[in-house]
C-alpha cells in the first residue's frame, strides 16, 4: 500500500511541507502541527496521535528522519 501521507525534507528555514493524497496541506514544525493537520483532513485526533507516533505505513518520511523538523 503506497503512503496517503507524505511528510517531506526539511526546508531550509526549518519545518517540512505535508501533502495528504497529493494534496499540500501545510508546513508541520512538530509533530503536534502533522497531527492538527491530520486532524483538519478528517481523521480522529486519537487516530491522527496513534498514526504519527506508532510511525504508520501511511506515513513517509522523506528527506530525513521521522520527526525531526529544524531547518535543512
Amino acid at each position: 500500500m503506497d503512503p496517503t501521507i507524505i511528510v517531506h525534507r526539511p526546508r531550509p528555514a526549518g519545518g517540512r511541507h505535508v501533502t495528504v493524497l497529493g494534496q499540500d496541506i501545510g508546513v508541520a514544525h512538530s509533530d503536534r502541527d502533522l497531527i492538527e493537520f491530520l486532524r483538519q483532513s478528517g481523521l480522529d485526533e486519537t487516530d491522527a496521535e496513534a498514526m504519527v507516533d506508532g510511525d504508520s505505513p501511511e506515513i513517509e518520511w522523506i528527506g530525513t528522519a521521522a520527526h525531526e523538523y529544524g531547518a535543512a
